[in-house]
């Protein structure tokens, strides 16, 4: 409304430049669209006639001076609130809409669903940090595709081990693991922390000479290493864990 106000300013200055009905329309609705109010005001092109007399002839002006009328074309603007429309809108404020083809959930479980986007959207971000995924030297889309598709699949693996640890740590009723820098506890490890923990971890192999015949040395694990073992059902002792 305060900018119809300025156009009706300009409108009625002397030196307006709206000489035309179509122009004057079309800066209204120019307005309501910025505004996105076009349900909520409309507006009214008037018609002015504003009258003006000259003189005929040069000079001043005395009582046998003849005048001549013109005739100027203006243009003014009103406009109204649809109040209708505002009280629709008015009784919709605040209301948070879902939008949702799975009709056997409750609206309930649908907000639930829709407040984890955080956490997804926090995962996926994972793609560009941990893995740093981007950029992407490929030019062909199937192998940048098949590329995604693989680092999805690891984040999947991922997810999986992050809950299988954590589901893990409510069973055993294991309140934090000190997997936080200068050992502090942890009461959600992630797999990033478990890949830095068990990375200074090595495993090497001596070959004797005969095909089958290799001497197996792996770094001694730490009581940090062997408590996750535990948690995740993976044995400190098989070889081929």
């Amino acid at each position: 409304m305060q900018e119809f106000e300025k156009l009706r300013d300009r409108l009625r200055s002397p030196r307006t430049r709206f000489r035309q009905r179509e122009k004057v329309v079309k800066a209204a609705q120019e307005i309501l669209d910025k505004r996105s109010t076009s349900e909520f005001l409309t507006f009214e092109i008037l018609e002015v006639q504003q009258e003006h007399f000259r003189q005929t002839h040069r000079g001043r002006p005395t009582k046998d001076t003849k005048y001549k009328r013109e005739v100027e074309l203006r243009f003014d603007i009103q406009w109204k609130v649809n109040a209708d429309a505002m009280e629709a809108a008015l009784s919709g404020d605040g209301v948070f809409p879902l939008i949702s083809n799975i009709k056997e959930w409750s609206a309930a479980e649908i907000l639930q669903a829709y407040k984890r986007q955080p956490i997804i959207e926090k995962r996926f971000s994972q793609l560009k940090s941990d893995f740093q995924v981007a950029p992407v030297y490929l030019k062909s889309v199937s192998r940048i595709v098949g590329l995604l598709a693989v680092y999805f699949f690891a984040l999947m693996v991922q997810a999986l081990l992050e809950r299988e640890l954590h589901q893990a740590m409510e069973k055993t009723k294991t309140v934090s693991i000190p997997l936080s820098p200068e050992g502090r506890a942890c009461r959600r490890p992630t797999t990033r922390q478990l890949i830095d923990v068990f990375e200074p971890l090595m495993r090497h192999a001596i070959h004797r000479g005969e095909p089958d015949d290799f001497e197996i040395f792996t770094t001694e694990l730490s009581p940090i290493h062997r408590t996750i073992l535990k948690l995740l059902g993976i044995s400190a002792t098989d070889d081929t864990a």
